[in-house]
């Protein structure tokens, strides 16, 4: 699958067939998501794989969208670490793109993944880092489901060429 192809027919993927993620994948996936830019390369990134249910169970407790992390074989928890980031407000941006890397390589590979949103909610912040015990200059960003896909979605069209706007407004 080439990089276009990944990105145009990717999808958020909810329900998971139970088959296992490998070691091998996940390697390969959490390389994805540190080959993404970032500024000035100071990759701020964090990694948490976690598959315990228990912890993926009290995520559903205080995460309203966060239904489908029980039924996923593994979660990957995105962190970022101020004392890293470039400058205030730089890691939030640093770990969307190390966040949308790991998709495109799950789907790439054949996994169902999809982008649970901790950032910028403050109550899930604070669930998140507690549940986590993550030190003080650590601040969770995101969470992807991932398992292998028991669904399949169709193509939207997406492209609004009224969006689109050459040398000025």
């Amino acid at each position: 699958m080439n990089a276009i192809e990944a990105i145009l027919n990717r999808r958020s993927i909810r329900k998971y067939a139970g088959k296992k993620v490998t070691d091998e994948q996940v390697h390969l996936l959490l390389k994805a998501a540190m080959y993404a830019p970032s500024a000035v390369n100071k990759q701020p990134w964090h990694f948490i794989v976690f598959r315990d249910a228990g912890i993926r169970k009290k995520i559903v407790e205080f995460h309203p969208n966060a239904a489908m992390i029980p039924g996923a074989d593994l979660v990957i928890l995105v962190c970022y670490d101020e004392y890293l980031q470039h400058d205030a407000g730089y890691g939030p941006v640093d770990c969307s793109a190390a966040t949308q890397n790991i998709l495109l390589a799950a789907h790439a590979i054949g996994l169902g993944a999809v982008w649970v949103g901790i950032y910028p909610r403050q109550n899930r912040i604070e669930a998140t880092h507690s549940l986590f015990s993550l030190p003080a200059n650590i601040r969770p960003f995101s969470m992807i489901s991932l398992g292998y896909p028991a669904e399949e979605k169709s193509f939207p069209d997406r492209f609004k060429k009224e969006r689109i706007h050459l040398e000025k407004w």
